[in-house]
């Protein structure tokens, strides 16, 4: 199983990015997969998620700035970032678990990306 992640960077307030999660290695279209950040000296936290039911949840955080889709055709996971804030500061990582039961907890998911960073400026 991998996930790479790609499209993070540095950006002003108010900026926007689009990460891409392209995954490969396992049964894709019964799984959810989710969007995770992590801030230095703060927990792994749950910005997103999305089963292949399109059963979709966000953070109470990123709600309204913050779109999660996927590409079947392409393997692959998105998250549209707009109105970033500094405090989207952080690596932000792409996760999946088999099934279609999704989850805000890390450690419900069992394959992890290596991580994109984001960075926000004021």
């Amino acid at each position: 199983v991998q996930l790479v992640e790609s499209g993070g960077g540095s950006v002003q307030s108010g900026g926007s990015l689009r990460l891409s999660c392209a995954a490969s290695g396992y049964a894709y279209r019964r799984a959810c997969m989710g969007w995770f950040r992590q801030a230095p000296g703060k927990e792994r936290e749950g910005v997103a998620y999305r089963n292949n039911d399109g059963i979709i949840g966000y953070a109470d955080s990123v709600k309204g700035r913050f779109t999660i889709s996927q590409d079947n055709a392409r393997n692959t996971l998105y998250l549209q970032m707009n109105s970033l804030k500094p405090e989207d500061t952080a690596m932000y990582y792409c996760a999946a678990r088999a099934g279609l039961l999704c989850s805000q907890v890390h450690s419900d998911y069992n394959y992890w990306g290596q991580g994109t960073q984001v960075t926000v400026s004021s």
